[in-house]
């Protein structure tokens, strides 16, 4: 994948490590939290932003892949792509990567816009729609292959 945004980065921190001496399934996902809260920020629904324009963004679903461990101390970033988006969703993709540039874990995580004043999904404020017409964004047929797919265990050919 060519584009991409760099969004986090930081290290391992040791209550992060499981009994199997590596990160922890949990704190993969914290790290990818941390990753999309560094987006929304980003994108101008940082504290402010968000009390400003009465919005938010909420999770509505999201996957994780552990493709390689991690350990204490290891420098880590994490770079988030577009893969679709509408007037109030993002479908995006976030690599987490380590210090040689390889794959750690992918996060695949559908997000929405919601007006906070009434509880209801809404189109992005204008100013942060301009924010997020910036992020990098990949045709289809550009995506990376592990997106879009559904987890399952798949049958031998026999």
């Amino acid at each position: 994948m060519t584009e991409s945004k760099q969004i986090w980065k930081g290290r391992v921190l040791p209550e992060w490590v499981d009994y199997n001496g590596h990160l922890n399934d949990a704190s993969y996902a914290l790290i990818f939290s941390y990753s999309l809260d560094a987006l929304i920020d980003d994108i101008g629904l940082d504290e402010d932003g968000r009390k400003a324009y009465a919005y938010t963004i909420f999770t509505l679903e999201a996957h994780i892949k552990y493709v390689k461990e991690a350990h204490e101390n290891e420098e880590l970033h994490t770079c988030v792509t577009v893969l679709n988006r509408d007037a109030k969703r993002m479908h995006l993709w976030f690599e987490m990567k380590n210090k040689e540039n390889d794959t750690v874990a992918t996060s695949e995580q559908m997000v929405m816009g919601m007006d906070v004043s009434s509880g209801r999904p809404a189109p992005f404020p204008e100013l942060v729609e301009a924010e997020v017409k910036q992020l990098p964004q990949l045709a289809e047929a550009d995506w990376p292959a592990g997106a879009n797919k559904p987890m399952g265990i798949r049958k031998k050919k026999e």
